[in-house]
């Protein structure tokens, strides 16, 4: 019998699906692997540990036995910290029939404590709106349960999150980096649910059989869910769930997971029993497995295109705590650009274009790079990018941080063109890609079994942008010979990526 005990995490994958913390604890290998989610992990750490110095007389009582938490030296530490009259607790442990958490930071305030919860989050979305932070409320509303079961007067519940609007200068301020939002009213719904779902939470983990429940719109909210492969293994292959989502302006309706889910309850499961259902000309298309190649479509596109033309992606590395001096919490960092060249309409680009790639020194790479590109792309070319928006928002943000490159580079800006374009709007559509039109699906739709262009086959340790932005940053304490593959196997990703695009104009142009 595994551990069945309740803890916060536990708690919270209940209150998304209780199959969820069911398949968490009794079936841990059937979860999906995703490097993008344990690189958020990582970040989610050193931001907790950051925001262990906004109080400076905190008490860190985590404890380990071998590599596990020694979670009964946690929770006697925890009652020593309070009975000498510690200000701050950081992973003040708590224990209540079979319910434990651990609360980032406890601060002994009037008469009370305060809970810190600590998310690596932002407190405001890249265009500055505001952030809500329901899906916080099942965990936080869980630890102040336990802790009042426990006799711990909670007066005060805050959310510490990251503030997007500080920017670094010189040393990381913990006071200006973190932004604490008080959660008291916020909480006080979901606190109520506590004492009905906790019983029902302990059940679910004692019960030997996988709990019998059908795909919801939990399987999204508030979170993608981790076992969506095994929970969706007896769909077929193509299922309504991998229809295009996405409206495009061309007829095409929102097709998300409350639409999907309609037509699954409704037995329409496949590909097949979805053809006599309205839907939008890309999504028939996907449905029907048609190719469909509108030539007068594709020769506008590319009519608009000037030459000579240049090819271009760039790679970033997120930096959850800003580094450099001019930086925001959460902010994409240009490390690495790629660049083919292609003359004339009529001439051939050669295999292996230009690629920078900043020195791993540690030290800020993006004045470097933005000279570097200023240099190898005039004004006035035309440049073509791969959904454009990534690379034209990088490129805004290295011209306000340079005053003095600022023209040659918002010239660049001005002049992208967005190489996804004839896929998106429908004038190129092949069945292999089945309603995506990301590069890593057009390309082998579009030179199927070509092992030159399959990421797959790259040698090293890149093989897509989540590796790439992981393993940069880390190059600086690699050894010598570690750090010189490493930045070889990022040259050849991104030179993949721009030659990937002069392939995908190649098949255009051939259409006109």
């Amino acid at each position: 019998m595994a551990n069945v005990n309740l803890s916060k995490s536990r708690y919270t994958a209940y209150c998304q699906c209780p199959k969820n913390l069911w398949l968490g604890v009794y079936h841990p290998e059937v979860i999906d692997n995703d490097p993008a989610t344990l690189a958020r992990f990582e970040k989610g750490s050193e931001v907790g540990e950051l925001a262990k110095r906004l109080f400076p007389s905190t008490i860190d009582v985590t404890t380990h036995n071998g590599e596990a938490l020694d979670l009964k030296a946690m929770i006697e530490k925890t009652q020593q910290c309070i009975a000498n009259g510690t200000e701050v607790i950081a992973e003040a442990a708590f224990s209540y029939e079979g319910c434990y958490c651990a609360v980032d930071l406890l601060r002994h305030e009037g008469d009370g404590w305060t809970i810190y919860e600590v998310k690596s989050t932002s407190n405001k979305e890249e265009g500055g709106k505001l952030k809500k932070f329901d899906k916080y409320l099942p965990d936080i509303a869980y630890q102040t349960w336990v802790l009042r079961q426990c006799g711990i007067k909670v007066t005060g519940i805050n959310l510490v999150c990251l503030n997007r609007d500080y920017v670094r200068h010189g040393e990381l301020n913990p006071q200006q980096l973190f932004a604490i939002i008080d959660m008291r009213e916020a909480v006080e719904d979901e606190l109520a649910k506590v004492p009905m779902q906790v019983p029902e939470a302990l059940k679910v983990l004692k019960q030997e059989a996988e709990p019998n429940i059908d795909l919801s719109e939990n399987c999204e909210k508030p979170y993608h869910c981790a076992f969506w492969n095994y929970c969706t293994r007896h769909l077929p292959e193509d299922s309504v769930f991998k229809v295009y989502g996405s409206s495009t302006g061309k007829g095409d309706a929102t097709f998300h997971i409350d639409k999907k889910l309609e037509h699954y309850r409704a037995g329409r499961v496949s590909y097949e029993q979805l053809v006599d259902q309205p839907l939008g000309i890309i999504q028939r298309m996907q449905v029907k497995r048609q190719t469909h190649i509108d030539r007068d479509g594709i020769r506008r596109f590319l009519d608009r295109l000037t030459y000579p033309l240049y090819f271009l992606d760039f790679e970033t590395m997120q930096d959850v705590i800003p580094q450099y001096d001019g930086t925001r919490p959460s902010m994409q960092i240009t490390f690495q650009y790629s660049l083919h060249v292609v003359d004339s309409p009529d001439s051939i680009c050669k295999k292996h274009g230009y690629g920078y790639l900043a020195p791993s020194d540690g030290s800020d790479p993006r004045r470097k790079l933005a000279e570097d590109l200023c240099r190898h792309i005039p004004m006035g070319v035309c440049t073509l990018a791969y959904n454009m928006s990534f690379e034209k928002g990088r490129i805004s943000e290295l011209a306000q941080v340079y005053p003095d490159l600022h023209d040659h580079l918002m010239d660049i800006h001005s002049h992208i063109i967005d190489l996804i374009e004839p896929f998106r709007a429908g004038y190129y559509y092949l069945p292999d890609m089945n309603g995506s039109f990301s590069i890593k699906s057009v390309l082998p739709a579009l030179f199927p079994g070509d092992p030159d262009l399959d990421y797959h086959n790259l040698e090293g340790d890149v093989h897509n942008g989540t590796e790439a932005m992981t393993i940069f940053p880390k190059i600086k304490d690699m050894p010598p010979s570690e750090a010189a593959e490493a930045r070889k196997s990022l040259l050849q990703y991104c030179n993949l990526d721009t030659w990937a695009m002069v392939k995908v104009w190649e098949k255009l142009m051939n259409c006109k």
